[in-house]
């Protein structure tokens, strides 16, 4: 394919070259940059892809696209255009042969229950026989394994690649989560969802570099709605009457009675150390009902699961065999119940912000219990000003803090411990141990009867950033090597119930 098939249609700027040149392939990071590719050069948030133009010149790629004025290039074209993240997400469609038409895409937005929703949703599709393929915080699934990603959403060039091999391998529909950064950048520009599910909204991601108000926040979370055939909205949420404005057809859950699935008789268990949350199931549509059970914490847990379930039901595979493996259903890093012991419960969660950790937090004291035992850190080189407000949520709702390291980065692992320390008042029960397996062990074995052991902020991670290195750790690992150091009886093994 050639620049000038690629660019037909699409407004540019020749500033040197030729646009037959042939295209192999699209590329947005210089270190992956290959001969004949298309180079977009892209002024990032962090990087700004002009400081690399030398790499990408040496990789001989075939065009370097840019909004910027660039230093003439020798034997490389040079085009120029207005909008450089939408023209990507243009020619990559059309350079990968617009995959997402050949797939049932669905989109799902919101501030919190994404990576969860997407996971249950993932899980209901594959039980009922459907070949799914999801996209999102933890990584791609395809019909090969899971392969990690950088962004919840990735670059348009990336993620139409992605949905290039997904078709290959078979797959016919596809779950992603699509975040709102990702579709201010562009990056699902050119896909048409049949169905856009929405969570929930609250004042998150808000003067953090990247949304300057929840208006704006708010604005591009309504693009998926406008962006989908079908939105399936939680109609309890108070942005949900916005949500539906911006919508083409609507299908609604939530408790309300107006919902077309509704939640009734809502109540909260534990068995065997898990905890979980029931629920019946009314389809209002058909006046059916069933009982539905999740082995996970929580009554935001009943709220991820009906947005899973609406969009099954909406599809047409709603079956109450398959709802019966959200019993079993556990997403990594996200309330992941690790099976240790029948005497207390231990729980690891991506939570690393206050609303996040108070979310948690509160979801489990709702169950009866002796102890809330809480290990957790903050990042570094990142926002200082939420460390004393996690501090005061810790402070606020668990029973004993162990404070720990989280990704401590370039700043000083006390620095940021004492930052969080200044949320607690003279009352708080807590510990300081910087050693994250050491913490770990602690909580473990100081554990009692019917206590709730939350891990918090390293949820589906499998590293710890020091000074600028990954090291490998994995805290499902750590529990694990822990249990054998103490020489403890595992009673109900080291099943983390990962769905194949």
């Amino acid at each position: 394919m050639t620049l000038r098939d690629l660019f037909f249609g699409i407004k540019y700027e020749l500033i040197q070259g030729n646009m037959d040149n042939e295209i192999m392939g699209i590329s947005v990071h210089s270190k992956k940059a290959k001969q004949k590719d298309l180079f977009f050069c892209i002024a990032g948030t962090k990087v700004n892809g002009a400081s690399f133009l030398s790499e990408v010149q040496r990789a001989d790629v075939s065009a370097i696209v840019t909004e910027q004025d660039l230093e003439a290039f020798s034997n490389t074209t040079v085009i120029k255009v207005q909008n450089i993240r939408k023209t990507m997400a243009k020619i990559s469609c059309m350079f990968y042969g617009n995959p997402s038409h050949k797939l049932t895409m669905i989109g799902i937005t919101g501030t919190k229950g994404k990576t969860t929703t997407a996971f249950m949703l993932y899980h209901l599709l594959k039980t009922a026989g459907i070949t799914t393929g999801l996209i999102g915080t933890v990584g791609v699934f395809d019909s090969f394994g899971e392969h990690p990603t950088s962004n919840t959403t990735p670059e348009s060039c990336d993620l139409q690649k992605i949905l290039a091999d997904m078709v290959l391998q078979g797959i016919t529909t596809v779950v992603m989560e699509v975040s709102s950064q990702g579709v201010m950048m562009e990056r699902v520009h050119g896909i048409e969802f049949d169905y856009g599910i929405f969570t929930n909204m609250s004042e998150d991601h808000i003067g953090k570099g990247e949304h300057k108000s929840f208006e704006e926040y708010k604005y591009f979370k309504k693009q998926l709605m406008k962006q989908s055939k079908c939105s399936i909205i939680n109609v309890d949420d108070a942005c949900s009457l916005e949500m539906t404005e911006a919508s083409r057809r609507v299908v609604t859950y939530g408790c309300l009675e107006r919902a077309d699935y509704q939640a009734l008789d809502v109540s909260l268990f534990a068995k065997d150390s898990l905890l979980g949350v029931s629920f019946c199931l009314c389809d209002n549509r058909q006046n059916k009902k069933q009982n539905i059970v999740v082995g996970m914490p929580g009554f935001y847990s009943m709220y991820n699961a009906l947005a899973a379930i609406a969009a099954c039901e909406s599809i047409g595979i709603g079956d109450e065999k398959v709802y019966k493996c959200l019993l079993q259903f556990c997403v990594r890093g996200r309330m992941e119940f690790v099976a240790v012991s029948d005497a207390f419960s231990l729980y690891i969660d991506y939570a690393h912000n206050q609303a996040s950790l108070e979310q948690v937090l509160l979801s489990v004291k709702a169950y009866p219990h002796n102890r809330i035992l809480l290990v957790f850190g903050c990042g570094g080189n990142r926002f200082k000003q939420k460390r004393s407000l996690m501090g005061k949520v810790a402070c606020r709702l668990a029973d004993m803090t162990i404070l720990t390291n989280d990704n401590p980065r370039d700043e000083n692992p006390e620095s940021i411990i004492q930052d969080i320390v200044y949320g607690f008042d003279g009352k708080a029960n807590y510990l300081m141990i910087q050693e994250r397996k050491e913490a770990i062990r602690y909580a473990i074995t100081h554990a009692k009867q019917d206590d709730i052991v939350i891990l918090a902020g390293k949820g589906h991670e499998t590293y710890q950033e020091i000074c600028g290195i990954k090291y490998e750790m994995d805290e499902r690992v750590l529990i694990r090597e822990i249990m054998e150091e103490e020489n403890a009886r595992t009673i109900c093994g080291y099943n983390h119930r990962y769905f194949d």
